[in-house]
């Protein structure tokens, strides 16, 4: 049971190592501009196997769960799904509802382990394997692996290691609940952590905050819902930045009297041919990548030659 990208190499190893009977996914969503319906990534792998795959609107349906029971799975292997189970399904398969869940338990319960663990500037992350229980994500944890975290780690390529590591590890896994050596570790709920749903407001930059806190914002949204600030009344998404102490030279065009330690956060303070440098609550923002609304995503120096950024300009007003 999976829906995205995040699902796709753990279902393409169980395929190598076990008899997957069907596969239960998402209903296809409309996507693109021309709004056609799309399958989720799961089922387009599914169907590269000729494996069935069932699309419920709802796992609750008693009918589906008559379907789901005449299969008569040994175990469900559960990766990002996107539907709460009930105790029905739950208790269905004889090895039970194994979950691979992108964070070190219980830390980031919820729905946005990855983005979290990149936006709050962990130094490791990782993927369980666990029982699936009715709370969410609170079964007892039967494996763990660790993912260290790059300096320039983003979501997206988090989320791709994860998923990688997910994959491996479900084999161990189930290796281990086929032998009996499968072990029931309870989490500590006083250690658990929420990673709330993100959202496109959250990627709205307060410039008042660090440049350490608004560079880690930038990174963990990248690629969905990403970062943006507003510059002469249209959004500007920012792609990558680096936190800086100093400027490298003096700027030459600020207003006068002003100066980088007076200067409000959301300031321009200095713009170069390759980037341009932004003052926060504490320290400076390199900004190095950037997308202007209805344009492409570029570098700096491409935005910058195609548009005259002043210094002393203000981000966000």
């Amino acid at each position: 049971m999976g829906t995205p990208e995040f699902s796709v190499p753990a279902l393409n190893n169980l395929i190598e190592k076990h008899e997957v009977i069907a596969v239960v996914s998402q209903p296809d969503k409309p996507k693109g501009r021309g709004k056609a319906m799309t399958p989720p990534p799961v089922k387009q792998a599914a169907a590269t196997h000729g494996i069935r795959v069932f699309q419920p609107a709802r796992v609750r349906d008693e009918a589906f769960i008559r379907i789901l029971a005449s299969l008569e799975p040994d175990v469900i292997v559960v990766a990002a799904f996107g539907q709460i189970l009930p105790k029905e399904i739950l208790d269905l398969p004889k090895y039970g509802c194994i979950n691979i869940h992108a964070s070190l338990l219980p830390k980031y319960r919820g729905a946005a382990p990855i983005q979290w663990a990149v936006i709050n500037g962990e130094e490791v992350s990782g993927v369980t394997t666990m029982y699936m229980a009715e709370g969410l994500d609170t079964g007892d944890m039967i494996d763990k692996t660790v993912v260290p975290l790059s300096p320039h780690e983003t979501g997206d390529s988090l989320h791709d290691k994860l998923s990688l590591a997910g994959g491996t590890l479900i084999l161990e896994t189930l290796d281990k609940l086929q032998d009996g050596t499968a072990r029931r570790i309870p989490q500590d709920d006083a250690a658990s952590s929420y990673a709330r749903m993100l959202t496109k407001e959250l990627g709205r930059i307060d410039w008042t905050f660090s440049a350490v806190r608004i560079e880690r914002l930038i990174r963990g949204l990248n690629s969905w819902p990403s970062a943006y600030t507003s510059l002469g009344g249209k959004t500007l998404k920012i792609w990558d930045a680096q936190v800086v102490k100093e400027l490298p030279k003096k700027p030459k065009d600020l207003p006068e009297g002003s100066d980088p330690e007076g200067a409000g956060p959301g300031t321009v303070l200095l713009v170069t041919k390759e980037s341009f440098y932004v003052m926060t609550g504490e320290d400076i923002l390199q900004i190095n990548e950037v997308q202007l609304q209805g344009k492409k995503r570029m570098s700096a120096a491409s935005f910058l030659l195609g548009y005259r950024l002043q210094e002393g300009t203000k981000l966000a007003e």
